[in-house]
């Protein structure tokens, strides 16, 4: 999908992105870095025992945001892909996470982005709006 792919190579390019999560009625957000496009699709890996993850599998609403350039806004759904295919590609485009994650990324959750509304701005200025 082009516009997957679109962001996914934003985030390549920006190096780290912010990630919002909900904890009740309270916003989330931490710093990530951890992105892969598989079978033309968008991923978002978190650690298995985090706050984050625990947030995602509560209310899968998030948003993330990056800035090169330009900003990103991403509203989405992130939904868990628990294949092993999927963290084994991960760990084959990050392979220095893979003391973290383990062999077969057994400590990593990936997230397909789902339902995603991508916003690329120049400075307030909306440049381009893509669906996937």
């Amino acid at each position: 999908m082009e516009a997957a792919k679109k962001v996914f190579d934003f985030l390549e390019n920006a190096k780290s992105f912010y990630l919002a999560t909900v904890e009740g009625d309270q916003p989330r957000v931490r710093v990530y870095g951890a992105q892969l496009l598989f079978e033309d699709k968008l991923y978002l890996m978190s650690f298995a025992r985090t706050a984050a993850t625990d947030q995602l599998k509560n209310n899968c609403k998030a948003e993330f945001c990056a800035f090169k350039g330009q900003t990103l806004r991403v509203e989405c759904k992130l939904v868990e892909d628990p294949r092993p295919e999927v963290k084994e590609a991960m760990l084959a485009h990050m392979p220095s996470l893979k003391a973290a994650l383990g062999d077969h990324g057994e400590n990593a959750v990936m997230w397909e982005v789902k339902d995603a509304t991508a916003r690329f701005y120049k400075l307030m200025e909306l440049v381009e709006e893509l669906k996937f």
